[in-house]
């Protein structure tokens, strides 16, 4: 955890430095995700900061086929640094803007009130929260000491260098990333790890140019080898399957192992692929890709979008209703239903309404 840390910290500390906000909120990621910006959690939380996919919309992280912006630590970073803004702004302190961070604005509310209600304090130590959440300041405290003392606890850390690790470089359009991880001379797990927001195995932009992120020390490498570069930057093809085309006949016709075709689309063998989406193929030796080609975005999308439109805002809850059968009905986890509606418990009253997006 700490080796991968150290490629990002610099730039987060730096960015809580900029914000006046205490030192240890640049170590909360170890608790969130172990500083892997391609964690991912029970409830669809993403990236090294978390997100849910509602809390990610909300502060401007897209989230489609191509990208999820909650991957990219540099996003994701100023996003979470706004998110516990607004919560300390709200709650007045940073170990309950902490809580809220972990348990949702409404349980940290909820316990505040029960508490005033009672003429009970109403700082962090007094309120009734969830055991992870009473846990959770305290834990960043203990990470704090460990990091800032480790001989003290027996332990041995590599200093963090005092330099960024990582800078953007501008790059075409459409590139594959393999080619962009050996074009900077760099593992492609690496390259993963630092543009892990890309989704699919051709990076793509409607822009003339696109920003990736690289170390620092393969920035001009990168640079140097492109200007040089007379290979194909591509190597797909963008395909709209036909009504009931099942994947194995999409992969014979452009001689594609099924298992490569499926890793490349995220696609679930067990299921038919819709005829309005799309997906990758590899591209026919000798062939022009439509790679480049602006994609209407929103047409691509319309089966999923109009999928999405007939799921409702909200649910009242009625008689006999759990958070489990809701959740089934509307395509949700329990957990999921519990983050959008920052919930912790899975009681739920009669009448009381529920978020679903």
């Amino acid at each position: 955890m700490m080796d991968r840390s150290q490629k990002y910290l610099f730039y987060v500390v730096g960015e809580v430095e900029k914000r006046g906000m205490p030192s240890e909120i640049a170590l909360l990621p170890m608790i969130e995700s172990a500083y892997n910006p391609i964690a991912n959690s029970r409830s669809k939380a993403v990236g090294i900061w978390q997100f849910i996919p509602s809390t990610g919309r909300l502060y401007g992280l897209k989230q489609d086929w191509w990208q999820d912006k909650r991957r990219n630590v540099v996003d994701a970073t100023n996003a979470a640094l706004d998110y516990l803004q607004k919560l300390h702004a709200l709650f007045g302190t940073w170990d309950l803007a902490l809580a809220a961070y972990n348990a949702g604005e409404g349980t940290v509310s909820r316990a505040i009130a029960k508490n005033k209600a009672k003429g009970l304090p109403t700082d962090y130590a007094h309120l009734k929260l969830p055991a992870e959440t009473k846990d959770y300041v305290p834990k960043l405290q203990a990470i704090k000491n460990i990091v800032s003392n480790p001989n003290q606890y027996g332990l041995y850390i590599n200093s963090i260098p005092n330099k960024p690790y990582f800078t953007y470089v501008e790059a075409p359009a459409v590139i594959d990333a393999d080619l962009a991880a050996n074009l900077a001379e760099i593992s492609y797990d690496e390259f993963l790890l630092l543009n892990s927001e890309h989704r699919r195995p051709l990076i793509r932009t409607n822009e003339k140019t696109q920003q990736l992120i690289l170390p620092i020390n393969a920035a001009d490498t990168f640079v140097k080898n492109l200007s040089q570069n007379e290979k194909p930057l591509v190597s797909w093809n963008i395909y709209q399957p036909k009504r009931n085309e099942k994947i194995k006949t999409i992969a014979n016709k452009f001689d594609m192992e099924e298992s490569d075709l499926i890793k490349a689309n995220d696609l679930n063998p067990q299921k038919s692929i819709k005829p309005s989406t799309i997906i990758l193929v590899a591209k026919k030796e000798g062939t022009e890709t439509n790679a480049n080609q602006d994609i209407d975005e929103s047409k691509i999308n319309k089966e999923t979008k109009s999928e999405n439109s007939t799921k409702p805002n909200k649910y009242k809850v009625k008689r006999g209703d759990t958070l489990t059968k809701i959740a089934k009905k509307y395509g949700l986890s329990v957990d999921e239903l519990k983050d959008i509606n920052q919930i912790s418990i899975s009681d739920i009253q009669i009448g009381s309404t529920l978020r679903l997006q």
